[in-house]
């Protein structure tokens, strides 16, 4: 069974952000990098079904500069078998359609049984690249899983809806399936594992030998949120507080115009 997950890197949360001078994007200046964190509960699903299916292949993808790799080298750690690096320094003006055409147009013939997605990039948020990878190699997708099981080419899952209600899904096999957060609990890679990921092969391709196809959305500008004024905490009597709050609300807003 040959498997593939795919990952991104993206900057930790708690980094300090700023748009960046074309006012396009973030600012990559002085940030701290990870691997998304919706991505680690998919190589730690697609680690634990090549334990359980003897003989699976899994490989990790990811797509972006040089910097990229380091963050695939955890993946191999976790116990992928080896690194399929798309090189391409300007991944972040791509739209998910985009970077959905890359990695289908790697794996259209590679025979993968299962390809593992996070639900969605921590930076950019579409959830849109599993569903369009699926759709691009004709392939049936359960998305937003929160339970996963894979039996004699069968996959079944439950996965997320609003209001905390699941549903029961299930596919046969070739499939994509795209990984919410609770899933499973992702391993720490031990040193030993940590050595053996810089022996693993790690293949670089440039994203223009994959027919590349044009963004069909473009991000025109990206301005921070508007600094908005103090809030204005009120104490006291209950009774007191509410006319209190009435005149404000008369004095400051329109709702009770």
């Amino acid at each position: 069974m040959n498997i593939l997950v795919c990952i991104k890197q993206v900057p930790d949360m708690e980094s300090r952000f700023k748009v960046n001078a074309v006012g396009d994007w973030y600012d990559t200046a002085d940030l701290a990098w990870r691997m998304n964190e919706y991505d680690e509960y998919a190589v730690e699903q697609a680690v634990q079904l090549k334990e359980q299916v003897a003989g699976a292949d899994l490989t990790v993808l990811c797509i972006g500069g040089e910097r990229v790799k380091e963050t695939m080298k955890k993946a191999l750690a976790m116990g992928c078998d080896r690194g399929v690096h798309i090189l391409d320094e300007d991944s972040y003006q791509k739209d998910p359609y985009a970077i959905a055409s890359l990695i289908a147009e790697f794996a259209k013939d590679k025979n993968f049984a299962l390809i593992f997605t996070g639900l969605q990039s921590q930076d950019r948020g579409s959830a849109q690249v599993g569903g369009m990878v699926a759709e691009l190699l004709s392939l049936p997708s359960l998305t937003t899983l929160v339970d996963f099981s894979y039996v004699d080419g069968n996959v079944s899952g439950k996965r997320e809806l609003e209001g905390g209600t699941r549903s029961r899904v299930s596919c046969s096999a070739p499939a994509l399936v795209t990984c919410q957060l609770g899933l499973n609990t992702p391993r720490y890679p031990t040193l030993p594992n940590i050595m053996k990921a810089k022996r693993k092969e790690l293949l670089s391709i440039p994203a223009a030998d994959l027919n590349p196809q044009a963004a069909r959305l473009q991000t025109l500008s990206m301005t921070p949120p508007e600094k908005k004024g103090s809030g204005l905490i009120l104490e006291g009597d209950p009774a007191e507080l509410a006319d209190r709050l009435i005149q404000l609300l008369k004095e400051k807003t329109t709702v009770l115009a």
